[in-house]
């Protein structure tokens, strides 16, 4: 079938499912190739899985775009590249050299950095760092997108959005909220207090939470040695894995490189029964 046909009944549903889509929003959905990005059942609201990592279905990347709220010309960074198709649909709303784009996983940056080439959007640019640090050599931005859970905020992110601005992010550890903030800055030489506002918005120590869009369910944002691929950084999880990978009997570590005894005792008393 025409994928463009394909796409009109997907974001069609999505209105349907969602009570309506922003029609910027609507419309960049509509025109996005999402099969460049995802091979197998695109238009399907279903998630999928790539390079160890989670690829959002449709449902859920218009969720996070709604809350998010882009606007023609807004700098935009999104924290998790994924394959490539949040970021592309973003540069539908706001122009491809305004999107940036990063992810802790280099396989999955090169793939995004091939399928938004492929598709067009190749302007977007797509870096490998950790999500937390951000991009604060192109900072600040008018939006920025986490595609990962936190507890919190990360602080290194908060300094990056620009007045005005807002940061989307699954807020939470295992019951999580998706969640629109702005960072809470000095004003008139005075910190704003952290005991919440007047209209009882929730505040942190240097955020305040603007608008709440209900409950979502994302991985925890990675540190640097937690990709897909890598080895572990617990030494007792490499060794189980290795032991896995080998076999029931694998040794599995430096400290199990022990001699076998029995086996040199037995070779050694067939070399003495020859002497005799």
């Amino acid at each position: 079938m025409d994928p463009a046909v394909l796409r009109e009944d997907m974001v069609d549903g999505l209105e349907h499912a969602l009570g309506g889509l922003p029609e910027p929003l609507g419309t960049a959905m509509r025109t996005v190739p999402r099969h460049e990005f995802v091979p197998e059942r695109p238009y399907d609201n279903r998630d999928a899985e790539h390079a160890g990592t989670r690829v959002l279905a449709p449902r859920t990347v218009a969720r996070l775009l709604a809350a998010l709220d882009p606007e023609p010309g807004d700098t935009t960074l999104v924290v998790g590249a994924g394959v490539g198709y949040t970021a592309a649909v973003v540069a539908e709303l706001v122009g491809a050299r305004r999107v940036h784009a990063l992810d802790i996983a280099r396989q999955v940056v090169l793939d995004a950095r091939r399928n938004l080439e492929r598709a067009g959007y190749g302007a977007v640019l797509v870096d490998c760092r950790d999500g937390a640090d951000g991009l604060p050599e192109y900072a600040p931005f008018d939006r920025i997108l986490v595609e990962a859970a936190a507890i919190e905020p990360p602080r290194r992110l908060l300094d990056q959005v620009a007045p005005g601005g807002r940061l989307v992010m699954p807020k939470g550890g295992p019951e999580q909220t998706l969640v629109a903030v702005r960072p809470e800055r000095e004003t008139d030489g005075e910190a704003a207090s952290p005991d919440g506002p007047a209209d009882g918005r929730h505040r942190g120590a240097d955020y305040e939470v603007i608008e709440e869009f209900g409950p979502v369910g994302f991985a925890p944002m990675l540190v640097d040695g937690e990709q897909a691929g890598r080895q572990p950084r617990n030494r007792t999880e490499r060794e189980d894995r290795e032991f896995a990978e080998q076999g029931y009997f694998a040794k599995k570590g430096w400290e199990y490189e022990w001699i076998d005894w029995d086996e040199r005792l037995d070779s050694g008393r067939g070399h003495h029964g020859r002497g005799r």
